[in-house]
């Protein structure tokens, strides 16, 4: 199989099931978003992680995978593919409330950082916040499953104390914001 099709050489791409829409199209935007937050995910695991940081983000990167398809394939389409369920958010409750039994309460605004790791976690979670503004507009346009919007803001909870529970492995202290201002 070729890499390049040319079929969207004009601007065009086909959703799953085929139908063409243009490369702005809400529901492009979304599923994109979607694919860098994958590749950001996929950084973060590329750097030295806890065992059950490895475990998680694995598992992250293949339910975004059906997130992507899901935001790809309009509900009506008679194309058959996995779509993101209750059970997916559930995962990720469930992985913040394990994760946040080994972390300190929080009392202030943390300032994103830390490890390399903790950093990209970071950085993903304001690319799952996009993701999640993209699958919103896509939902004012289209018909998407409102599952896929729970998914992604529980995601970026879930992205948010990951980052905090990597640092805390790696031994790095988070940094409070203090604004200077009085």
């Amino acid at each position: 199989m070729k890499i390049y099709t040319k079929k969207g050489d004009s601007g065009e791409t086909s959703l799953f099931g085929g139908t063409r829409v243009p490369k702005s199209n809400e529901r492009i935007e979304a599923y994109g978003t979607v694919d860098e937050l994958n590749s950001f995910v996929g950084l973060a695991a590329s750097y030295d992680l806890s065992d059950a940081g490895t475990n998680y983000l694995r598992k992250v990167q293949e339910l975004l995978f059906i997130l992507g398809a899901d935001l790809a394939t309009p509900p009506s389409s008679k194309t058959r593919i996995d779509r993101i369920a209750a059970e997916d958010v559930s995962f990720l409750e469930d992985a913040i409330d394990h994760l946040e039994e080994n972390l300190a309460p929080l009392k202030n605004f943390i300032l994103p950082g830390g490890s390399q790791a903790g950093a990209t976690l970071h950085a993903a979670r304001t690319i799952c916040r996009r993701a999640e503004r993209a699958a919103v507009a896509c939902a004012e346009a289209d018909d998407i499953s409102q599952e896929c919007i729970k998914f992604l803001n529980r995601l970026s909870d879930f992205l948010f104390v990951i980052a905090r529970y990597e640092n805390k492995q790696a031994g790095i202290r988070e940094e409070t914001w203090k604004p200077d201002r009085q």
